[in-house]
């Protein structure tokens, strides 16, 4: 991924919890705030979401795309696949043991690029707001649910 965004949150819970508040998008629209609703279109060989459309209202950026999902037992990727404004969304999150596997750390790195022009300082912007929005809400559902 070229130029992107990332920051980094401790969990207190398992990288396993993680995982599954991340692949029941069902629930975003509770814990992800911009995220208005998700639904999942295609499910992989390994039963995770393979494909999820989202419809996003950001406040300045609002859209209705689908993202395409890879996963791993300490990561999950996901690509653009089709959208209204987004040229760009590709992200993952990169999970991390600590402590014996009690606590999780939680990577998320994130490229936006929408189909209007907008300067690179602004895209970052874009990009932070986004991770500083949903790392606090993926670490408070996850501590909910698996506490």
């Amino acid at each position: 991924m070229a130029e992107q965004t990332s920051s980094s949150i401790t969990i207190d819970a398992p990288p396993e919890a993680v995982l599954a508040v991340i692949a029941d998008f069902e629930r975003y629209p509770e814990w992800a705030g911009e995220v208005k609703q998700a639904e999942v279109l295609e499910t992989g060989a390994d039963g995770r979401p393979a494909q999820v459309r989202m419809v996003l209202d950001g406040g300045g950026l609002k859209d209705d795309y689908t993202l395409s999902y890879t996963w791993t037992a300490d990561e999950v990727r996901w690509t653009l696949v089709k959208a209204q404004l987004l040229r760009d969304l590709d992200g993952s999150y990169a999970l991390k043991p600590l402590d014996g596997g009690k606590r999780t750390q939680v990577t998320y790195q994130l490229v936006v690029d929408l189909k209007i022009p907008m300067f690179g300082m602004l895209k970052r912007k874009v990009e932070k707001v986004i991770i500083d929005r949903a790392l606090p809400g993926l670490k408070a559902r996850v501590e909910s649910v698996a506490g």
